[in-house]
């Protein structure tokens, strides 16, 4: 093996993937971060970053697109993987370590692509897709999930070149003239709720108005989690370890998962990385492991000063509040006494307590632009991983998350 040989097979154990999740394809997604973990691999949270783009579920038209041009962001090695079920992600994952070793795949790739990624001429949803997700490295990530965006997704507004949107004038609440800004948050972000698009018009950075939908929300096939894909036994291939794959994920595992994308995007990566163990050990079955992991994640987070410094007062919804949305109790105070509200509730589902549970519930998918007017945009991605949103009706029958 040459020199040449060595580097690529190092880089390859360390490669970064970047993974977009279809609208009722949580399931797959979960798998993918899994197995990630025990190679060795990492997420990617901007297309520059990425080696492989690995896509769980089949993408309609729209989302289709902004996948496009995701993949046209990349950079050169990259390796494309469309991943079905959770049963097909440690082959899936084999053949994007083997393309990645593959020179003249690469060299052909180099050669056919495009030299500038083309800009859609209907700007409409064209900036969602291929965002540049904002320097989001944990620890340091932007919480509003806007630094470095291309929000090139705009329709009838005026754009300046390569599609970057202006401003326009509009009156603030003492009516004067303001600039306001339209910017879309989605679908295609870390800790972010599966195709959700958040529209939202800014004065100063202020969210003065906004609107919600889902991506391709009439064309969302069902996941299978039973599905083979190509005689994959599920196992982590390449690590000599053999997992069963569950079917739809259960409130537990949801719950964990949603707490980590919060923890995750506050920068505590400890706790973050708690409530991953967690959410993986339920999905597998090892109750032990997950008990030990909320316990740990219950200690972590009510000693956590960063934690209540950074989510103390975001989106405080009082009695009142509850009662005009629809929200259910668990939803009271803050983003802090939300995620305590979950990680309790964690620790009883995953424990033997015999502690009376949280009351469950799920926040309206037409609450969500009214609860994030007003919010100032730098907060905005903090509020909507606290509450524990609803699937889009376009989506709830996929089941899985």
């Amino acid at each position: 093996m040459g020199l040449s040989g060595i580097l690529a097979r190092s880089a390859v154990r360390a490669a970064q993937v970047l993974v977009v999740e279809v609208p009722g394809h949580g399931a797959t997604r979960m798998e993918v971060e899994h197995q990630l973990l025990r190679r060795g691999w990492r997420p990617a949270w901007t297309p520059a970053d990425a080696d492989v783009l690995a896509v769980c579920g089949a993408p309609g038209p729209e989302l289709a697109g902004l996948v496009e041009r995701l993949w046209e962001q990349m950079p050169g090695p990259r390796v494309r993987v469309d991943i079905a079920s959770p049963a097909a992600v440690g082959s899936a994952l084999d053949d994007a370590a083997a393309l990645l070793l593959d020179t003249p795949h690469h060299r052909t790739d180099a050669q056919e692509r495009a030299q500038e990624p083309e800009i859609p001429e209907d700007p409409d949803h064209g900036g969602h897709g291929g965002m540049d997700h904002g320097e989001m490295d944990h620890g340091e990530m932007d919480h509003g999930g806007h630094g470095g965006m291309d929000h090139s997704g705009h329709g009838g507004m005026d754009m300046a070149p390569e599609g970057i949107p202006l401003a326009e004038g509009g009156e603030d609440r003492d009516g004067l003239e303001m600039d306001v800004l339209h910017l879309p948050l989605g679908p295609v972000l870390p800790f972010w709720p599966a195709g959700l698009v958040l529209r939202c018009s800014l004065q100063g950075d202020v969210v003065v108005d906004a609107d919600a939908s889902v991506v391709d929300s009439e064309d969302h096939p069902a996941e299978d989690d039973d599905k083979d894909d190509g005689g994959d036994d599920g196992g982590d291939h390449g690590t000599g370890a053999t997992a069963p794959h569950p079917g739809p994920a259960p409130a537990a595992v949801v719950r964990c998962d949603r707490t980590m994308a919060l923890l995750a995007l506050a920068g505590a990566e400890d706790a973050a990385a708690c409530a991953r163990r967690a959410r993986d050990a339920l999905r597998h079955g090892d109750q032990g492991a997950a008990r030990a992991a909320a316990e740990r994640l219950h200690r972590t987070v009510r000693r956590s000063r960063l934690l209540r410094w950074s989510l103390r007062g975001v989106l405080p919804l009082a009695p009142s509040d509850l009662e005009h949305h629809g929200l259910p109790r668990h939803c009271l105070g803050d983003a802090h006494d939300r995620l305590l509200s979950r990680v309790e509730q964690i620790r009883v589902e995953t424990g033997d307590t015999e502690a009376a549970p949280v009351e469950d519930g799920a926040v309206p998918w037409a609450a969500l632009p009214d609860l994030v007017t007003g919010l100032e945009l730098a907060s905005v991605r903090l509020a909507v991983a606290s509450l524990d949103l609803d699937p889009h009706p376009a989506v709830r029958e996929v089941g899985s998350v």
